[in-house]
C-alpha cells in the first residue's frame, strides 16, 4: 500500500510535549522526527511511538525542513511543530482533502495560540499541507518560507499552537534565537545601530502584538506578552550593536596593525 500522508515534525528537547505530538499525528501514514540535537529523551521517546527518526546536522530551519521532506515517502506531507495539535476535527478535514479530486497542491491553516495557558486574540495562518510534488523546498535561516507550485487553499479547522509556556522558556528561547535573528542582520550589512533604532524596533514590537494583533483584549496577558516583544526586540539588536563594536574595534587594530 502506498504512503498518502506523511507527518513531519521538527524537534529539539521536546520530551515533554514529542509524544502528545506524535499522538495527534497518528492518522498519518508515516511520521517523521527530525532531530535538530536533543540532549534529553526526545529521540527515544518519538523511537517508542513508532516514529522514523533522522538527525539534522544543518542548523538553519529550511535545511532541516527540506531534510524531512526528503526522508518523506507520502504522496503528501504535513509538517507540524512539536508544541503544535492537530485536533480530531481537522484530522478529518486534512483526511478529506488529500482524498479528493481537487486540484489543489498546498493547504494553509489557521493556528489558535496560547501564551502562558492563555488563548492569543490573533489567528495567524501558515503553509503546512503540501503535495510533496509541489514542494521545491524552503527558504530562509530562521523564518523559513516555503517554496511551491500550483494552487493554495485555507483549511476551515485550526491548528492548536501552545508556545511560551513559561517565562522561564520564553527567556531562554529568546537568548538562543536572538543571536541568530542578530547575526543574518550583522551579516546582511544592517545599518549601525544607534539609540533611537533601539526605540524605533521595540515600539514596532510591541505595537504589532499590542495592536494589530489586539492583544489588547487579552488583559494582563496581552500587555506582559507585547512588552516581552519589545524586549525581544530590544535584545536582538542590542547583540547586533554588540558584534558591530566588536568588528569596528577589529578593523581599527587591523589597521595600525598594517601602518
Amino acid at each position: 500500500m502506498s504512503t498518502k500522508l506523511s507527518a513531519i515534525i521538527i524537534a529539539k528537547n521536546e520530551e515533554k510535549r514529542i509524544a502528545k505530538c506524535l499522538e495527534n499525528v497518528a492518522f498519518a501514514d508515516e511520521r517523521i522526527v527530525v532531530d535538530n540535537g536533543s540532549i534529553d529523551k526526545t529521540i527515544d521517546i518519538a523511537r517508542s511511538k513508532g516514529a522514523k527518526i533522522f538527525g539534522a546536522k544543518e542548523k538553519d530551519f529550511s535545511s532541516v525542513r527540506e531534510l524531512g521532506l526528503r526522508e518523506a515517502s507520502g504522496k503528501w506531507v504535513l509538517y507540524i511543530d512539536a508544541d503544535e495539535e492537530v485536533g480530531e476535527a481537522l484530522q478529518t478535514e486534512i483526511r478529506s482533502v488529500i482524498g479528493s479530486s481537487s486540484t489543489v497542491t498546498t493547504y494553509l491553516v489557521k493556528r489558535d495560540t496560547y501564551y502562558l495557558g492563555y488563548h492569543w486574540p490573533y489567528q495567524d495562518v501558515v503553509e503546512r499541507l503540501f503535495l510533496k510534488s509541489a514542494l521545491k523546498g524552503w527558504h530562509g535561516k530562521l523564518h523559513e518560507t516555503p517554496v511551491f507550485t500550483g494552487q493554495t487553499a485555507i483549511l476551515t479547522q485550526p491548528l492548536i499552537h501552545r508556545t511560551h509556556r513559561t517565562l522561564e522558556e520564553m527567556l531562554a528561547k529568546t537568548n538562543d534565537w536572538s543571536v541568530i535573528e542578530a547575526r543574518l542582520r550583522y551579516e546582511g550589512d544592517h545599518p549601525p545601530v544607534v539609540w533611537w533604532r533601539l526605540l524605533r524596533v521595540m515600539i514596532t514590537g510591541f505595537c504589532r502584538s499590542f495592536f494589530a494583533q489586539g492583544g489588547w483584549k487579552a488583559g494582563t496577558l496581552g500587555w506582559i506578552e507585547s512588552i516581552y516583544q519589545a524586549f525581544s526586540m530590544f535584545i536582538t539588536y542590542a547583540k547586533l550593536w554588540e558584534m558591530q563594536q566588536i568588528s569596528s574595534k577589529s578593523e581599527v587594530v587591523n589597521k595600525k596593525a598594517i601602518a
